[in-house]
């Protein structure tokens, strides 16, 4: 008989990326063509309908799939996991403050850690997705990332109290004693 797993520790935090409600919109796209050639005079002939909503059923499946392995976060006590890359929550030292946010014409420069990786494998913080600085062992800074980024920022602070100062990275880097 196999052993029983071990229980997952309930998210503190988490975003699944994409629902899975949008492949719905295929079948609206086959029932309103449906309907339109209903209406034009052509009576009832399902077969481009039902091949447009395979189509598009079919495209909007492997987009939501893709959006929920690469912009899914899951914060728990002790790993957070952006997308399909997990740090444990003991390497993180610090959370930098909030950027702001720009109100009038000319943008403000960006803080030095909004300029860091961010974490994850996409190139950069997902779109409509706002980075959260944090100070990993090693003096490494990264971007952890959400669509409610203020969510995120408070369970971080939960389970790490520091924050870094308004002086960047640059002026409060200490050797933590690791190396790269």
């Amino acid at each position: 008989m196999s052993e029983p797993e071990s229980p997952q520790p309930a998210p503190l935090f988490f975003e699944c990326g994409a629902s899975w409600y949008w492949v719905l919109l295929g079948p609206v796209v086959g029932g309103l063509l449906m309907a339109i050639q209903n209406s034009g005079g052509y009576g009832f002939q399902p077969l481009i309908p039902t091949v447009m909503m395979v189509l598009v059923s079919g495209m909007l499946a492997i987009q939501v799939k893709a959006a929920r392995i690469h912009t899914s976060v899951e914060l728990t006590k002790s790993s957070l996991r952006q997308g399909t890359e997990t740090i444990r929550v003991a390497d993180i030292l610090a959370l930098y403050p909030e950027a702001d946010r720009p109100t009038g014409w000319g943008k403000p420069q960006p803080q030095k850690w909004q300029e860091s990786r961010a974490l994850g494998e996409l190139s950069g913080v997902p779109r409509r997705r706002v980075g959260v600085g944090l100070r990993l062992t090693g003096r490494r800074t990264v971007q952890a990332w959400a669509r409610d980024h203020r969510r995120l920022r408070a369970a971080l602070s939960e389970l790490v109290p520091d924050t870094v100062p308004l002086g960047g990275p640059t002026e409060t880097d200490i050797d933590d004693g690791s190396s790269w």
